[in-house]
């Protein structure tokens, strides 16, 4: 139950009716003994069709069938189904609870924890279905559902969470003499369960309830609207090309341009740059036609802030009165103390140490980037000053001119389907990992691919491959699971999926990728490698349920095998002779690595700033989302030859829930962990030392969040993370600081209570 709730249900959205209520209101008539016949005939054909219907959703609940352990119904599913099986869902969850309540036993781990555990079976396989729509196949019919609904996840949510009977037993039970007798996983369980209750305000009084009820209903009503704004942005505005715009553009880079045009029926013309990172990122590096790269560049940077309907910056505003004011009702002084209690940093203080040691490094960098690329330009007589529209234009000619490295030239090597082989190769070697792709299970849409994945023959898990953008999918990659690994009742095996957005080729063509991309690739499957190689008790604890600013370590880290010589010799092909890279072309890469590090770390730490400060204010009276970002970026002395990552009108991470408000510093934090692990693997001899590589598998894949991170980490590694490691991993100077200062954070270590 706590697992599905906190791993997005909340976010989703519920029925209007539950089935019983359905069949009241909409099956059955009452009659008088006017009525005709055919009035009586049309009471029974509705009848039988209530009936047809609640079939067709219940598939939705039941348990999955199939091969693997039971596989999800793609096959089975139309979108008129998730209401009513939601609605179901929550009837039996209500009921799942009740019973536990009920009890007259005293409280005990196996009649109140374990319970909890085992609960609400039906509405997760419905919530991780329909979350599997909301974010590949959103159309106007699930955007409806989202709206109407998500107001009734977040009041379930809260009812299960304000049940003072239900906290009344986990509070008995972590504060009993029992507590000690219990293993530390189960005592992890415990202390996991009692924190997310009084988070979520079970030991408000009514009215104080009452209120965080009204307010999450609100705020899942704004994440909804501003998720569904940002989509109409993302897929209303396209730059279409002519023959004579395309200057510049390398084979790669016109022939998705193409297919991005063709997806929209060549409405246009020929070829369409669309208003998706994947689609802007390389227009802007290539085209030689300043005005269309500004075009490009602002449209992109729009998104969400077009004084519109669509416009987010009061949605913004709305959202974060909101959450002021509920962080006040729990007892905190503003929203980033109250989300970042659990997390490894505990403190906004801590991640704001980190960022700031970090950020002048960066600006520094960028200082000097600017003025390679001021150079190149006025050498070239091209009569400019750099703007945020022509950074990756000139950044591209710097590296080519210094590192004589040509991101197009080394992309010809770079072959989505090769370097996905490359990805299980990796797997192989480091945990025994292999990869068999079937056709014996349904998939949502007709693209995705799944392997099984086993090790000495044994069944692991399923793997979900969904590579390519289309229409009513949320942009970006991501991983997700559809079955949480657990072994409560023997051993149920993981389910999981790496999604991205690369444009489909045509016919058989080979569909090439960037760089940055095929990192991209590395990263999101080490989040499925945390779950593949889960192997705990309990649903709650098992895979990537773990603390935020954690769980981008494990995948951060297989970014770095991408690079590796074995990799690249063996699955780095070119796409036009099949020959490996040249040995020379892998060198390049290795000296240009860094190359436009100001750059990208910039971007990124302006977003998770801007994403911190705004979170640790109290006071939004009069609050503009728009002159708040212009002035923290001003005070920050945010250079102006690019913008931040992510601009709060589409900052989704931040604004379409609650996942990495005021925690987008995670990914900076993780990399702290990630950067100090690979020293390890160098320090052991090399990337596929199989002595490391089963160290990192048993204390970081494989724990879940069972042991305190902070422990798991110092038995991997002997040590707490060097912060240095992440200064020296992104070129930059490393000042004179002890190791070990991120690695505190709360929680029981090993199952005890932390006061």
């Amino acid at each position: 139950m706590k697992s599905l709730l906190f791993a997005g249900v909340s976010a989703l959205t519920l029925a209007a009716m539950t089935p019983a209520a359905l069949a009241q209101d909409g099956a059955v008539e009452e009659t008088t003994s006017g009525e005709t016949t055919a009035a009586s005939d049309e009471a029974e054909a509705a009848v039988e069709t209530e009936a047809s219907e609640e079939a067709d959703y219940m598939i939705l609940l039941n348990e999955w069938e199939g091969p693997y352990g039971g596989v999800p119904p793609f096959d089975q599913i139309e979108v008129s189904m998730f209401e009513p099986a939601l609605e179901e869902g929550m009837v039996r969850a209500r009921a799942d609870i009740e019973a536990i309540t009920a009890q007259e036993e005293e409280p005990t781990f196996e009649n109140t924890i374990l319970a909890l555990e085992e609960s609400a079976a039906d509405l997760g396989r419905v919530g991780t279905i329909y979350g599997i729509w909301a974010s590949n196949l959103s159309s106007p019919e699930v955007q409806a559902v989202q709206r109407a609904m998500a107001p009734k996840l977040a009041g379930f949510r809260d009812e299960l969470y304000q049940n003072a009977e239900l906290f009344q037993r986990i509070d008995a039970i972590y504060n009993s003499d029992a507590y000690d007798e219990l293993t530390p996983e189960q005592q992890r369980l415990v202390w996991d369960y009692q924190t997310d209750f009084l988070r979520a305000g079970a030991g408000l009084d009514e009215a104080q309830k009452a209120r965080v009820g009204e307010i999450n209903q609100e705020l899942a009503s704004l994440y909804t609207e501003f998720s569904n704004n940002l989509l109409h942005d993302e897929e209303a505005y396209v730059t279409w090309l002519s023959e004579d715009e395309i200057g510049g553009l390398p084979a790669s880079v016109l022939s998705n341009a193409k297919s991005a045009a063709e997806s929209r029926d060549n409405e246009g013309g020929e070829y369409a740059v669309l208003n998706t990172r994947s689609s802007m990122d390389p227009f802007l590096t290539y085209s030689t036609d300043r005005d269309l790269r500004k075009k490009v560049w602002e449209t992109y940077y729009s998104r969400g802030d077009n004084g519109d309907e669509y416009d987010n910056n009061a949605i913004i505003g709305d959202i974060m009165k909101l959450r002021a004011e509920r962080s006040k009702i729990f007892g905190y002084d503003n929203y980033a103390s109250w989300s970042m209690e659990k997390q490894v940093a505990q403190k906004p203080k801590a991640a704001m140490d980190l960022m700031m040691k970090v950020w002048p490094a960066a600006k520094g960098k960028v200082a000097e980037e600017v003025a390679a690329m001021q150079a190149i330009a006025d050498e070239e007589g091209d009569f400019i000053k750099i703007a945020p529209w022509d950074y990756r234009y000139y950044a591209e000619k710097v590296r080519q001119a210094d590192y004589d490295f040509d991101a197009e030239e080394v992309k010809q090597y770079l072959q989505l389907e090769n370097l996905r082989e490359g990805m299980f190769w990796m797997a192989g070697e480091l945990y025994g990992l292999e990869f068999s792709q079937i056709d014996d299970v349904p998939v949502f849409q007709e693209d995705v691919r799944v392997w099984e994945v086993t090790r000495d023959g044994e069944h692991v898990g399923l793997w979900y491959f969904d590579p390519y953008a289309r229409a009513g999918k949320r942009s970006g990659a991501w991983m997700n699971a559809y079955r949480t690994q657990d072994n409560i009742d023997g051993f149920t095996t993981p389910i999981v999926s790496n999604n991205s957005n690369f444009v489909k080729g045509s016919g058989d063509e080979p569909v090439l990728i960037s760089w940055d991309d095929a990192s991209t690739l590395f990263h999101e499957f080490g989040h499925a490698l945390h779950g593949l190689n889960s192997n705990v008790t309990y649903p709650s604890l098992a895979g990537t349920a773990v603390p935020r600013d954690y769980v981008e370590f494990p995948s951060q880290v297989h970014e770095n095998w991408l690079p590796t010589q074995e990799v690249l010799q063996q699955f780095a092909l070119s796409a036009e002779t099949g020959e490996p890279i040249p040995q020379e072309l892998v060198d390049k890469i290795e000296r240009a690595a860094n190359a436009r590090q100001g750059f990208d770390t910039t971007e990124y730490l302006a977003s998770a700033l801007v994403d911190m400060k705004l979170h640790t204010m109290t006071d939004f009276t009069d609050f503009d989302a728009d002159t708040f970002e212009r002035t923290t970026l001003e005070d920050l002395g945010m250079p102006e030859q690019l913008p931040m990552r992510h601009r709060m009108p589409q900052f989704s991470h931040v604004f379409s829930g609650e996942g990495y408000a005021a925690g987008y510093y995670a990914y900076l934090w993780a990399d702290t962990f990630s950067a100090d692990a690979w020293e390890a693997f160098e320090e052991a001899g090399g990337p596929y030392d199989k002595e490391t590589a089963a160290a990192f598998r048993k204390w970081i894949l494989s724990v879940g969040n069972t042991i305190s991170p902070s422990d798991a980490y110092e038995k991997f590694r002997g040590h707490q993370p060097d912060t240095n490691a992440l200064m020296r991993d992104r070129g930059f100077p490393v000042p004179d600081e002890a190791a070990g200062d991120v690695g505190a954070e709360a929680g029981p270590a090993s199952g005890e209570p932390t006061e």
